[in-house]
């Protein structure tokens, strides 16, 4: 893909403003990528980083960006979608990347350090119900916005859904023949798949999953996991999750990331795959 043919692609780079500090700016985050010949989505628990993405591609930067549904930025309704569709520009060689909410009710509590950005936000005032209705259906606004997804420059993210509400998502999105889904986090703790669950969903078309190296940073998984995860989703993209100031910058990551890879025994191909073709595959227009 024109521009993304690069030695990586970060799908998931927090820059600040967000909810907490974060080392980098969506420009600083960009001359970084720049500076390691990659490509950078930013994201914002805040709502959307569409803007400072195209804001960022004027200055020749690697950026791409992403809209988090949370209530604090609209919530879960296609209107916030196509308005950050619009400020991402018509100039992106990548799609806008749409993340179904993160700060949800009895959501993950990370055990990061974290300052907040802004000292009269209250996190916990703004989480939202979950993806699902009581019922065990999706809520009606969900299924809208995949509806909406599906005829937009935009791929979606499931966000902080857990197990039952990725699979109700994946469902959904099915039915629709949405052209692209990435299960976030898939196999952190909190979304709780198994690599053996992800084995039985390989052959879903257009179905991507994550992992990241905070998830690995954090010791919630080990490079053997991530070897098994590459070897039974043909789709699997490593993505950062970085920005926090006490976490390694993009550079370190990628050196990091080598060490990863050996230990997992990942080919040429299959890390050229995970960093590269595949998240390059799901942002492709």
């Amino acid at each position: 893909m024109r521009d993304l043919a690069r030695q990586v692609v970060d799908v998931h780079y927090h820059a600040g403003p967000d909810l907490y500090r974060r080392r980098l700016t969506t420009g600083g985050a960009g001359r970084a990528y720049a500076g390691i010949g990659g490509w950078v989505v930013v994201k914002s628990h805040l709502g959307s980083t569409a803007a400072s993405a195209w804001e960022a591609r004027q200055e020749g930067l690697p950026v791409s960006g992403t809209v988090v549904l949370n209530d604090l930025a609209g919530g879960v309704h296609p209107r916030v979608v196509e308005q950050a569709v619009y400020a991402h520009g018509p100039d992106s060689p990548a799609r806008l990347l749409v993340h179904l909410p993160t700060m949800v009710a009895a959501g993950h509590r990370s055990a990061l350090r974290r300052e907040p950005f802004h000292p009269l936000l209250d996190t916990d005032r703004w989480r939202t119900d979950r993806v699902l209705e009581s019922s065990g259906g999706l809520r009606r606004s969900v299924r809208e916005v995949l509806r909406a997804a599906k005829d937009l420059p935009v791929a979606v993210a499931t966000g902080h859904c857990d197990r039952e509400e990725t699979l109700r998502v994946i469902d959904e999105a099915t039915r629709l023949d949405l052209p692209r889904l990435l299960l976030t986090h898939a196999t952190h703790p909190m979304s709780g798949l198994t690599v053996e669950d992800l084995s039985q969903l390989a052959d879903v078309p257009g179905l991507y999953v994550e992992l990241t190296a905070l998830t690995l940073l954090l010791g919630h998984r080990d490079a053997r996991h991530l070897g098994d995860l590459v070897r039974a989703h043909p789709r699997t993209v490593f993505s950062s999750d970085l920005g926090q100031p006490d976490q390694p910058e993009p550079a370190e990551w990628l050196r990091l990331s080598r060490e990863w890879f050996a230990r997992a025994g990942l080919t040429a191909a299959q890390v050229r795959a995970i960093t590269s073709v595949n998240p390059s595959g799901l942002l492709s227009p």
